[in-house]
């Protein structure tokens, strides 16, 4: 192969002889049979780089509309709905319905029943329940019968226990394994006890309105190891709260009774508690609001004021949400808090609403065929009626889709304009 040298060329400045220019192409050919893998390794990162520039070009542009979309979709209230799909459900009209995993319970006097997102029934349970209750948590849940003495403990895949209490059943609130904690009250006197799901009792607490007070709430843990208690008692006239909380693991065996934290209000009538995850729990008071953290022995960890009258309480694992009832003015005020009491969301709404709950970032309140839903960043998605009598909604997955219970049966509708 012959090598040529630049240095036997002299180039010049202006004007190049022809044969100057025919030598320099013969030597840009002569370099390239010389290092033929050096041009195309620079070939291709020239073709590299532009097919990146054109993917990243193609990447904003699909970014941007993505954003032009959900902000168009999510920043707008819209007042109407459009019937997608509708499923029938036998005896929909005399029952009562309540969103569960990724289904919905339906239940009556006579029985419980778990169906699908296409009103399907994954499994029935009969039952003879003069005052069905229901409360339920991510995996398990528990029908009771106010006032009477039984209680049904189900999952997903149907019944896991039943359970017969000797006195009559206030309030009972469920752990995700299926542990059931009750408030047992007569005319002499009430008790607090957890059963496991087969019915087993594994704490029996004995309260009295001279000792420790009236039990208002009761609520257990996930873990169902946490027992919190609300009670209420008048010391020297004066009204009082106490919240409470039992541990019934290896924390609470060396302490009276398991107790591990008792926080008292004067003046206040604490009556909802609940935990929203192992570690954080809350009680509300008629004009406060308690957040405890602590794993084991839950401690006061803030504690807000509430300016105005409650008219409702509801909470999900990351909020605490109020429904509060507006001075001066007409309306009333919704409000979150987060786990650590901060105020999370304030919007004013008119109307009134008997029910509201949070799914996930949304609240969702409702009336008969009135609804309406509000973000977590405050925007009202809808206002609005939906096509008959709302029993229970909640949103499924899809752009603006929502399964709504109604005396018809089951309806999967799309918010529109």
């Amino acid at each position: 192969m012959i090598h040529w040298k630049r240095k036997k060329f002299r180039v010049l400045e202006k004007d190049q002889d022809p044969t100057d220019k025919i030598v320099d192409r013969i030597l840009g050919e002569l370099r390239k049979e010389d290092h033929p893998e050096t041009e195309a390794m620079e070939e291709a990162k020239r073709q590299k780089r532009k097919r990146w520039k054109k993917t990243g070009i193609i990447a904003g542009s699909i970014l941007a509309v993505s954003i032009g979309i959900y902000l168009l979709i999510n920043l707008q209230t819209y007042t109407s709905v459009r019937t997608v799909d509708t499923y029938p459900v036998s005896g929909a009209a005399s029952n009562e319905y309540k969103q569960f995993a990724d289904g919905v319970l339906k239940y009556s006097r006579d029985g419980i029943s778990y169906l699908d997102q296409k009103g399907s029934e994954v499994w029935n349970q009969p039952y003879q329940i003069q005052n069905p209750v229901v409360d339920v948590n991510e995996t398990s849940g528990a029908v009771a019968d106010k006032g009477g003495n039984a209680i049904l403990v189900f999952n997903e895949e149907g019944l896991r226990g039943e359970i017969e209490t000797d006195l009559p059943i206030e309030r009972i609130s469920v752990s995700e394994q299926g542990i059931v904690s009750v408030i047992l009250i007569d005319e002499s006197s009430s008790q607090i006890l957890c059963y496991d799901a087969a019915g087993n009792i594994l704490v029996e607490h004995k309260t009295s309105v001279n000792g420790t007070g009236y039990p208002m709430d009761a609520a257990l843990s996930p873990d169902g190891e946490i027992l919190q208690v609300l009670y209420l008692y008048t010391q020297d006239g004066t009204i009082t709260s106490r919240v409470a909380y039992y541990n019934f693991g290896q924390e609470g065996e060396s302490e009276t009774d398991h107790q591990v934290t008792e926080q008292e209000y004067k003046d206040v009538v604490m009556a909802d508690g609940f935990f929203m995850n192992q570690s954080v729990s809350a009680a509300v008071g008629d004009n406060m609001l308690t957040i405890f953290r602590g794993k084991s022995v839950p401690e006061e960890a803030v504690k807000v004021e509430i300016d105005k009258e409650i008219k409702s309480v509801f909470h999900s694992q990351k909020y605490i949400g109020m429904i509060l009832k507006n001075e001066g003015k007409e309306g009333y005020e919704l409000r979150l808090y987060n786990d650590r009491g901060q105020m999370a969301m304030s919007e004013d709404f008119s109307g009134d609403y008997s029910n509201v709950k949070i799914c996930g970032s949304q609240v969702i309140m409702y009336d008969g065929k009135n609804c309406s839903i509000f973000t977590r960043g405050g925007i009202q998605k809808f206002e609005g009626e939906m096509n008959s009598n709302i029993l229970e909604i909640f949103p499924v997955a899809g752009v603006n889709k929502y399964i709504v219970m109604n005396e018809n049966g089951m309806e999967v509708v799309r918010l529109v304009k």
